[in-house]
């Protein structure tokens, strides 16, 4: 079962990605849940990870502590979303 509001945090996480990894509106509604993010988005360095967290933890109200942040939670565009929709729909 989804959990009510997920469909909100899939569209800010899509959003959060345009906007700092400067992707298209059109690649980023693309990606599925299995579309691999860390490692396979050139744009999606180190430096963005930051930028990328910050942004939804503004976007969605939610805070991120860094015992938070692997690389499974990045892995994949799926593991983002789930990730976030876990923090934001307590």
């Amino acid at each position: 079962m989804i959990p009510e509001g997920t469909n909100q945090v899939d569209a800010a996480v899509r959003a959060v990605l345009a906007d700092i990894l400067g992707l298209s509106d059109a690649r980023v509604a693309a990606f599925t849940s299995e579309t691999p993010l860390f490692g396979a988005l050139p744009e999606l360095d180190s430096m963005a990870v930051a930028g990328v967290l910050t942004e939804l933890e503004d976007r969605l109200g939610i805070v991120i502590e860094d015992d938070e942040v692997d690389g499974e939670m990045l892995e994949t565009f799926g593991a983002l979303v789930l990730f976030a929709a876990n923090k934001a729909l307590v």
